[in-house]
């Protein structure tokens, strides 16, 4: 039986911070070696004392009057996270999505790397994206055993995604990546995160049609 496990940081907290280590890690190839709280909640798009509260969860890490050093505290975040170890990885549906997934190199430097590329249909099986050949759906369990891959991203229609999500779950994934328009239900202990480009879309739409209210009625 899958057993769900403690969480010690809460789930937003370390969304935002997976946010700071991508600003971190600009600013060190940039050659900065220290940044305000000011400076790095900005660029992360959130306020100093919110990005404080995050910090506070690693311990002491910035110093009064001078800031935070740059390469120290991406490291911190970096262990905290887990990203200084390469995770493996797998890609159900090879569309339009998944083959710009598949293809896109800048995984690798945040610590994941694609081991296996599945699609049902024939006609992309065997196609080469991104170093990887596309292999039919019958190879999914054996190759999740053979790479011991521990995340499985699925870019499939939605009618499909939950058997593909049961199939993962079954074959030993405990991390999920939804890029498919459909709710999946996982057992305890199993990770599901949804992506679903039309609802931010959506969002955004809502956001924008907010903002030209109050002028409308201004010039009204």
């Amino acid at each position: 039986m899958i057993q769900p496990r403690p969480r010690t940081i809460p789930e937003a907290t370390v969304a935002r911070l997976a946010v700071y280590l991508r600003v971190l890690t600009g600013l060190a190839d940039g050659g900065r070696t220290t940044v305000s709280s000011g400076e790095l909640a900005s660029a992360a798009g959130v306020n100093p004392a919110g990005l404080r509260k995050d910090l506070s969860h690693l311990g002491s890490c910035g110093v009064r009057g001078v800031g935070y050093d740059v390469r120290a505290l991406r490291e911190r975040i970096a262990r905290v996270l887990g990203a200084e170890r390469s995770r493996p990885c797998v890609l159900v549906g090879i569309g339009n999505l998944g083959t710009a997934l598949a293809d896109y190199a800048g995984f690798g430097s945040r610590g994941f790397h694609f081991v296996g590329l599945f699609d049902a249909s024939p006609a992309r099986v065997g196609h080469t994206i991104g170093g990887l050949t596309v292999q039919p759906m019958e190879e999914l369990e054996t190759a999740v055993t053979a790479t011991d891959a521990s995340i499985g991203v699925i870019a499939t229609p939605a009618d499909v995604a939950q058997q593909v999500c049961d199939r993962l779950v079954e074959a030993g994934v405990r991390s999920i990546l939804n890029f498919a328009p459909a709710t999946l239900t996982a057992p305890a202990g199993v990770d599901v995160r949804p992506v679903d480009l039309s609802v931010e879309l959506q969002v955004l739409a809502f956001l924008g049609q907010q903002r030209a209210v109050p002028a409308a009625e201004v010039t009204a």
